[in-house]
């Protein structure tokens, strides 16, 4: 989960099959990477009571999707999930929330009550306010009729989150811009009565990520591959992204040796490449010591920076 510190620091799980055993290594600012991917990248398989049940089919993955699981593991997966409507039955206290990733990009969602925070700052919001509170089908009654009556969507391609990240307005224009769709909600007709609403507060997440820290163009590290090398210093983290400073000198430490990285969202001082790493891309690979000073993993120029040196108009998406 990402963030600088505390409960919600950036973090990358891993896990060795071999003796069952799962530690986790803190990314916060400063921090050196330097690791290697070895061999080939593998279903993590179910996480089922707090522990990981090993692929069967020890399943081969594409290094450059995000997905971690082959297919038959991800519909296990799925079998007993709030998200895939599969779960109508869990009795537990829901919340309906409202995420900003910038200007425009505004999305509604549920979380259970009792993470908090959590699913928000995992998704990489921005800022968020709670707009009700109660059992599970009343939550998503509630995520259905801002769909339909106001066509506030339930996600945003990770492109256009990345993109927004760069021209975010100033936190009162943010706060002003869930302030209106909080209260264009409340007013529409229909809305469940077991749904508790809750007032009006915007959350920024500015600091929480380090945005500060990140400059407005960066580049975008490509999948790993066998033998594929990442070298650099935490800047910053938002959802699974982790914004890397890459180094061409002194190696950091590879984490401890080599293992296989089962999850993570992965969480300045002048020169060096700043890009952003999908930490999702690392899970189920065994990583292990970089041998060299530089990231050998493919490097690319920021998509609006692209679209200026091919002589197009800038744009957020």
């Amino acid at each position: 989960m990402p963030g600088p510190e505390g409960p919600f620091g950036q973090r990358l799980g891993w896990y060795c099959a071999e003796r069952g055993e799962e530690r986790v290594s803190m990314l916060p600012a400063g921090k050196r990477l330097a690791f290697a991917a070895q061999g080939e990248r593998r279903c993590l398989g179910v996480r089922r009571a707090g522990g990981w049940i090993v692929c069967p089919y020890a399943a081969v993955l594409d290094g450059a999707s995000a997905k971690d699981q082959c297919a038959r593991c991800a519909q296990l997966d799925r079998s007993r999930s709030v998200a895939a409507d599969t779960m109508a039955d869990d009795p537990r206290p829901y919340g309906v929330y409202l995420a900003y990733f910038g200007p425009g990009l505004l999305k509604a969602g549920i979380t259970a009550a009792e993470r908090g925070s959590a699913r928000l700052v995992e998704q990489g919001a921005i800022a968020y306010a709670w707009l009700g509170r109660g059992p599970l089908m009343a939550a998503r009654r509630a995520e259905a009729l801002l769909g339909s009556a106001l066509a506030v969507p339930d996600r945003f391609a990770k492109a256009a989150k990345r993109a927004a990240r760069g021209a975010l307005p100033p936190v009162s224009e943010r706060a002003a811009e869930l302030a209106q769709l909080h209260r264009r909600a409340r007013e529409l007709a229909g809305w469940p009565e077991a749904l508790e609403p809750v007032a009006f507060a915007c959350t920024d997440h500015t600091e929480l990520f380090g945005l500060g820290r990140v400059p407005p163009e960066v580049a975008e590290l490509g999948g790993m591959t066998a033998g594929a090398e990442i070298v650099g210093e935490v800047l910053a983290g938002v959802g699974s992204d982790v914004y890397l400073r890459l180094a061409g000198e002194a190696v950091g430490e590879a984490g401890g040796g080599a293992a296989e990285v089962v999850g993570g969202a992965a969480g300045g001082e002048a020169g060096g490449v700043v890009a952003v790493l999908d930490a999702r891309g690392l899970s189920g690979w065994v990583l292990g010591a970089a041998s060299g000073r530089v990231t050998t993993v493919p490097v690319r120029a920021a998509a609006s920076r692209m679209r200026e040196r091919e002589g197009e108009q800038e744009g957020l998406f």
